[in-house]
């Protein structure tokens, strides 16, 4: 299990309602990395169970060249619910499950 906090960033500054992303700290991303039995799956990506708030979910985390870190998807349900949106900072706990 990995805990931190991270920025909410819209994948497209200009289109505010796009894609919301949080991207790992460089030593989480890492540790997953380490944790990982097998290889990332189609386009580096990586199944996870998460938790912000009360909310819970699964999806993939992606990785991101310009971040050099992973990136963790944040959708519109999860956002609403616990009040987040890009630009404010949120505790995220994920688990691999790969």
């Amino acid at each position: 299990m990995h805990s931190f906090e991270g920025r909410l960033h819209a994948w497209r500054e200009e289109q505010p309602d796009s894609w919301v992303f949080v991207t790992l700290p460089p030593e989480v991303s890492d540790a997953i990395d380490e944790e990982l039995s097998s290889p990332p799956r189609a386009f580096g990506s990586v199944r996870v169970s998460v938790r912000c708030g009360s909310s819970e979910w699964s999806t993939s985390l992606f990785p991101s060249k310009e971040a050099g870190s992973y990136v963790l998807p944040v959708k519109k349900a999860v956002r609403r619910k616990e009040d987040v949106e890009p630009g404010d900072t949120a505790t995220f706990t994920l688990t691999v499950l790969d």
